[in-house]
């Protein structure tokens, strides 16, 4: 059998009785039928592994099964030739005897008995390249910002030069997909639609990670996110969210939807939570300064440096919302002593005002995480609100 993707493949059959130049001709006879079934598994991340089953049919005796290949980027050491439903079919035994390799070819080649004439169902498998998926998501949001309809999709990208007909797609979980494969096709499909996903906007100010607004004013930027929790209490959790590009709608009001922009979501496992940017917030304004700076000496050429940041935040929306402040303690440390970097020691000094303290969760070694509640803005008019953050950092020389 000569198998070039396309479908042309081909068997040799091998009576015992032939003189043996014969035998070493690999003469082609006959076409094998098309595929029967594929099946192409993508849940491996940097593999494709496809599987098809064909009904070939034998002589009493040896036949030559060859396997070819060309223009296709199939792993030669992956393929498995296997005849389906046991060593007996129907009184008919089938045993595959060895399998070679043709010099300079891109081929293999199985000895294959058959006890009597007859057709065996085998199932051949390989990996492939050039035969992959990516994901991506659409996400409306309700005109109130509390819920969101989640619709995955999956692309396939077939550059194998190969058309594979209608074949199963599995990725690893869910329900196995039917849909057709053509040549150098690129074909999209909703696999999941979850209609009701709780969501958690927030406004997060980080200096080191966001930068200011307007730096001669010292006002930071404020950038919103979506939070999905990725488990069954919030919609979701049957199983990881792959990383893939999501496209943001928030409705409109008026049975439309308008586009708010798109992000990359993570790998999002159960029970972990998935961030979607939105944006830089334009009512929300935090004006950040060093209201204090000073070295306390400790002992010879050791310090503690005594310092208050100070956030002037103002909310110009509607409705009230929390302000998540990060500051990078190795960076505030490295700006106060010009430009040196290195570890940091610190503790939390009694002028801080932040309701609850650092949070614990979010909070690390060099990094402090900061919740500030904001009251909403009344007719327009935003209430002016002042947080300090008071920190002692230790042992400077």
């Amino acid at each position: 059998m000569r198998y070039l993707l396309s479908g042309r493949i081909l068997v040799v059959f091998l009576g015992f009785a032939l003189p043996y130049g014969e035998v070493a001709a690999r003469i082609k006879l006959i076409t094998l039928p098309a595929r029967e079934r594929v099946e192409v598994q993508l849940d491996h991340p940097r593999a494709t592994l496809v599987e098809e089953e064909r009904r070939v049919p034998l002589v009493k005796g040896l036949n030559q099964v060859d396997f070819s290949w060309a223009n296709t980027r199939i792993d030669a050491d992956s393929i498995v030739f296997r005849v389906l439903g046991g060593a007996a079919r129907g009184g008919q035994q089938v045993k595959v005897l060895a399998v070679s390799y043709p010099p300079g070819e891109n081929a293999l080649v199985w000895s294959v008995y058959a006890s009597r004439p007859g057709s065996a169902r085998v199932r051949i498998s390989y990996l492939l390249g050039k035969l992959d998926k990516s994901f991506n998501y659409r996400a409306i949001a309700s005109r109130d910002e509390q819920r969101l309809v989640l619709s995955q999709y999956l692309k396939v990208r077939n550059l194998a030069n190969e058309s594979f007909g209608q074949s199963g797609i599995s990725i690893g979980y869910g329900e196995r997909l039917v849909k057709p494969i053509g040549l150098n096709e690129t074909r999209e499909m909703l696999i999941r639609r979850y209609p009701d996903v709780p969501i958690h906007k927030t406004y997060t100010a980080d200096l080191s990670a966001i930068g200011y607004q307007v730096k001669k004013e010292k006002k930071l930027r404020v950038a919103m996110h979506y939070r999905l929790e990725n488990d069954k209490a919030h919609g979701l959790g049957e199983a990881p969210l792959p990383y893939g590009k999501v496209r943001i709608f928030q409705q409109d009001g008026h049975g439309g939807s308008a586009f708010l922009g798109e992000d990359w979501g993570k790998f999002t496992a159960p029970g972990d939570l998935m961030s979607l940017y939105l944006g830089v917030a334009r009512d929300v304004v935090v004006k950040r300064t060093i209201e204090r700076n000073k070295r306390r000496r400790v002992d010879g050429n050791l310090f503690h440096r005594d310092v208050v940041v100070r956030y002037e935040v103002e909310n110009f929306k509607s409705t009230a919302v929390t302000l998540d402040v990060v500051e990078n303690l190795a960076q505030l440390s490295a700006r106060l002593l010009g430009g040196q970097r290195r570890g940091v020691e610190w503790e939390l000094g009694k002028e801080s005002n932040f309701p609850g303290g650092p949070d614990k969760e979010k909070t690390r070694a060099e990094r402090i995480v900061l919740h500030a509640p904001l009251p909403a803005a009344n007719a327009g008019k935003a209430k002016k609100k002042i947080y300090k953050l008071h920190l002692v950092l230790k042992n400077e020389w």
